[in-house]
C-alpha cells in the first residue's frame, strides 16, 4: 500500500501535465506531496524520511519553477534527488560504516557482508546513472520527452533494476526445500 501511495503524486503530475501545462502539473505535484505528508500526520504514523526529502525538494524546486515560470528548476530536482540517493548510499557506508540497503532489507534477507556492500554500491551507481540520464534528457530533448521519461522511464528503470537486484541475490537466499527436509 505504501509503495502505491508514493506514486500518486507522480500520476497526478502526469495527468495535470497532459491536460494543462507544466506549471499546473508542478502545483499539483506540490499539493499531492503535501497531502501525502498530511496523511501520515493524520494517521499518527512516522513520516518516511524519503517522503520528507521529496516534499522538501518538490516544494523548493517546484515553487521556483512556478514563481520564475521556468521548468529548469523542476528538471534539476530529479537529478538532485538521484544524486542525493547515490551520495547518501556511498557516504553512509564509507564514512559511517552503515549500509542503507542492508538497513532496509536486512530483516527480509540474510546475505554475506560483501554482497550487501556490492548491492549498496550497485544502487548508488544506478542512482547516479539515472541522475545523469535525467539531466541529459531534460536539457537535450523536448519537455514532452522529459516528462514521459520522468514518469515512465525512471519508474521502469527502477523496477527493472530492482528485479535484476533480486534475481542476482537469488543464489544467496536460503533453500527453503533443503531447510524443510532438515526438520
Amino acid at each position: 500500500m505504501h509503495a502505491f501511495l508514493e506514486y500518486i503524486p507522480l500520476v497526478i503530475f502526469f495527468i495535470f501535465y497532459k491536460f494543462t501545462d507544466i506549471y499546473w502539473a508542478t502545483a499539483s505535484l506540490i499539493l499531492a506531496s503535501a497531502i501525502q505528508i498530511t496523511y501520515f500526520i493524520i494517521k499518527k504514523q512516522p513520516i518516511p524520511k524519503r517522503n520528507l526529502i521529496f516534499f522538501g525538494l518538490i516544494a523548493i524546486f517546484g515553487g521556483l519553477t512556478i514563481y520564475m515560470h521556468d521548468d529548469t528548476f523542476l528538471k534539476w530536482k530529479v537529478t538532485i534527488i538521484q544524486g542525493f540517493f547515490a551520495i547518501a548510499l556511498i557516504i553512509s557506508q564509507k564514512v559511517f560504516n552503515k549500509n542503507i540497503i542492508k538497513e532496509f532489507l536486512g530483516e527480509a534477507l540474510t546475505l554475506p557482508e560483501h554482497i550487501w556492500d556490492k548491492l549498496n554500491l550497485a544502487w548508488a551507481i544506478f542512482f547516479a546513472v539515472c541522475g545523469l540520464l535525467n539531466w541529459y534528457i531534460a536539457f537535450n530533448f523536448s519537455l514532452e520527452t522529459w516528462v514521459n521519461f520522468k514518469v515512465f522511464g525512471l519508474t521502469a528503470l527502477t523496477f527493472i533494476f530492482a528485479i535484476g537486484s533480486v534475481l542476482s541475490l537469488y543464489k544467496y537466499m536460503p533453500d527453503e526445500h533443503a531447510q524443510t527436509n532438515k526438520k
